[in-house]
């Protein structure tokens, strides 16, 4: 069992301008050309149908009826990460397995959780080695765990618009629900930048499935800043992440009461992997255990 990992017994989507995520192969048949484009002035040639091709892995998962383009966005030669001293930049391109076998600084005590959240993206080696960081993100399912660690780290987007430029947003606000993201058609996530200081805080990660090999139903996160900052993130329960932010570790009350307010009950998903009302009991006792791991603070 997956360290971190609780089982508790019983308990083709709209367009968007994303890369793919976890998923088996087949035939595309509708597919009449595959672009590879050498340079950033070539991705303008946008046009209705296409579809970013990277990992591939949910792309080739199901049909694409509605697509009659993959333009392959490996071609573009981007490095899968670079470690500077602001921090840690994940091209989006970068996969499960190039992130996994990243060696991080002494100083980033954060870093277990980036290996946490890889394995919490259960496959075989073959998924680990194509599916990508910006994939997983962009294809918004909740319980995909780069928008887990992401949100938990703070990690700004990196968008590459149509027009040429860029915009930066939060990875929590890039998702907007199951298969829901909030790039234009033509926009494509480029990088994620996580900051020098949230790779310095301590950190918790608890996950809760159905089965062993099962999807996640509950990932809860958890960080301590130097400062005495909490903050305590949530995905996979919910139909969007979602982040709490505390000065201090809370009282057990203060934090249930936190997550209440924050998490109405229609936010909580559901699918076959796990029962909305299973989901609110497990991220309240998973968020308990991380707040007594990370420093209780009596009331």
């Amino acid at each position: 069992m997956h360290k971190g990992l609780r089982l508790i017994p019983g308990g083709v989507p709209r367009h968007h301008s994303c890369i793919g995520a976890a998923g088996a192969g087949m035939d595309l048949n509708s597919i009449g050309a595959v672009a590879v484009p050498r340079s950033r002035e070539a991705l303008a040639d946008w046009r209705e149908g296409d579809a970013w091709l990277a990992g591939g892995t949910w792309l080739f998962s199901e049909p694409q009826p509605t697509l009659r383009r993959l333009v392959d966005l490996a071609g573009l030669g981007w490095p899968p990460y670079d470690v500077e001293e602001s921090g840690l930049t994940l091209a989006a391109t970068c996969t499960i397995a190039q992130l996994d076998r990243l060696e991080p600084p002494a100083s980033w005590i954060a870093a277990p959780l980036i290996g946490q959240c890889c394995r919490a993206l259960l496959g075989s080696f073959k998924i680990w080695n194509m599916a990508t960081v910006g994939g997983n993100i962009c294809l918004a399912l909740p319980a995909g765990p780069m928008i887990a660690l992401c949100v938990a780290l703070e990690g700004t987007g990196v968008v590459w618009t149509r027009r040429g430029d860029e915009r930066r947003s939060p990875v929590r606000d890039l998702v907007l629900g199951p298969q829901r993201n909030a790039l234009a058609p033509g926009e494509v996530l480029r990088a994620i930048e996580i900051p020098d200081a949230a790779l310095r805080r301590r950190t918790a990660f608890r996950r809760a499935a159905l089965s062993p090999a099962g999807r996640s139903g509950a990932l809860v996160i958890g960080t301590h800043d130097p400062s005495g900052a909490f903050a305590l993130t949530v995905t996979a329960a919910t139909r969007r992440p979602v982040r709490l932010a505390f000065e201090a570790p809370p009282a057990a009350l203060e934090l249930t009461d936190a997550i209440e307010e924050a998490i109405p009950d229609e936010a909580y998903y559901d699918d076959v992997h796990g029962a909305p009302e299973w989901r609110r009991n497990m991220t309240h006792v998973l968020a308990e255990e991380i707040r007594r791991e990370l420093g209780e603070r009596t009331s």
